[in-house]
């Protein structure tokens, strides 16, 4: 028996940031997100020799454990390890006996959401396997818990749900309360977002955990400007709402670019001279506006390129050494299945 999942990274449109604590907390936070055709995979292969194997196919690299009821938290497996503890700790409350491998289409440290949705793909399978009594939102949660409080890494909520849900979301935070909105956008308005949003890669990674701690300590400290430029992303999130709804397609160049200019207010390490001289060549080649993807300090980046622009704006960021990257929006969110 083989076991498989799969669940969908994501853009972040607006309002970014606003779903971390300390700031979700204090003032409620708001985000829209819209998942892609780029995925975080899993396999899980039942076993009956009493070991835990955890396996990155794609890296060459295996850690393997005996009658384990729970497992050390270092290395690289740290995110399959946080979830095969809380699944023996929470449900199965013995040793499991897999292999477990797992693989994702786009680097880490990229801003896609990378890990996150890698938990959530995880998380899933053993959903499947185990015939666990979890649903979107239970899932979605789980798998904060384990990233946040059972390893202690920093970040925000948007990412576990967007990755369980998928399509385009609207979500609200408010402390410990999520609710997922899911946007009846046009299929036409979605076709036209395709073809005009541009995707682009730096050929650098960020550590967002660090520029997540510097937002979350501004907040703590009582920035006024970084407090004040996250309301303005949580208002950017509204109107990115209002303007796919209503198919006002065309503004969404606008409306990325006040929330770059507000997002750059969040921390001091969410752009850098390089971000900033792509983000100029791309304005300067037809771009009417965009955003660096993720907590920010590299990674991806994406534009908005009204009519037949896109290709000036490619030939403009390609000459700066990264690549432009194909992908398309995508409806469904985690998917698990088994092959006997």
């Amino acid at each position: 028996m083989t076991i498989r999942s799969k669940a969908p990274l994501r853009l972040g449109l607006a309002g970014g940031g606003t779903d971390v604590s300390p700031y979700s907390d204090l003032y409620g936070g708001a985000i829209l997100n819209a998942t892609i055709s780029l995925y975080a995979y899993t396999t899980i292969e039942p076993t009956d020799d009493d070991r835990v194997e955890f396996l990155a196919p794609d890296r060459g690299l295996k850690e393997t454990y005996t009658n384990a009821i729970e497992v050390d938290t270092d290395g690289y497996f740290i995110l399959h390890k946080g979830v095969y503890n809380r699944i023996v700790r929470q449900f199965t409350h013995r040793p499991l006996s897999l292999r477990i491998a797992s693989f994702v289409d786009a680097p880490a440290g990229s801003g896609l959401g990378t890990s996150s949705t890698l938990v959530v793909s995880i998380l899933g399978a053993y959903v499947e396997w185990l015939k666990l009594p979890l649903g979107e939102y239970d899932i979605a949660r789980l798998a904060y818990e384990i990233e946040r409080e059972d390893l202690g890494l920093a970040g925000g909520k948007q990412d576990q749900y967007a990755a369980t849900f998928g399509g385009f979301n609207y979500m609200e935070f408010n402390g410990d309360n999520v609710i997922v909105n899911p946007l009846r956008v046009r299929q036409s308005h979605i076709d036209e977002l395709n073809h005009n949003l541009l995707l682009y890669y730096t050929d650098t990674s960020h550590v967002s955990a660090d520029i997540i701690r510097e937002q979350q300590r501004n907040v703590r400290q009582g920035n006024a400007a970084s407090i004040e430029s996250m309301h303005r992303l949580k208002d950017q999130a509204i109107q990115m709402k209002e303007a796919l709804l209503k198919g006002r397609v065309d503004s969404v160049g606008d409306i990325l670019d006040y929330g770059w200019q507000h997002k750059k207010q969040m921390a001091s390490s969410v752009s850098n001279p390089h971000i900033d001289s792509i983000y100029q060549a791309a304005i300067g080649a037809g771009a009417t506006g965009g955003k660096i993807s993720g907590a920010g300090g590299g990674g991806f980046m994406f534009f908005y390129c009204p009519g037949l622009s896109r290709f000036a704006v490619r030939s403009a960021l390609t000459a700066l050494g990264g690549e432009t990257k194909r992908y398309e929006f995508t409806s469904e969110g985690l998917k698990t299945w088994t092959i006997q």
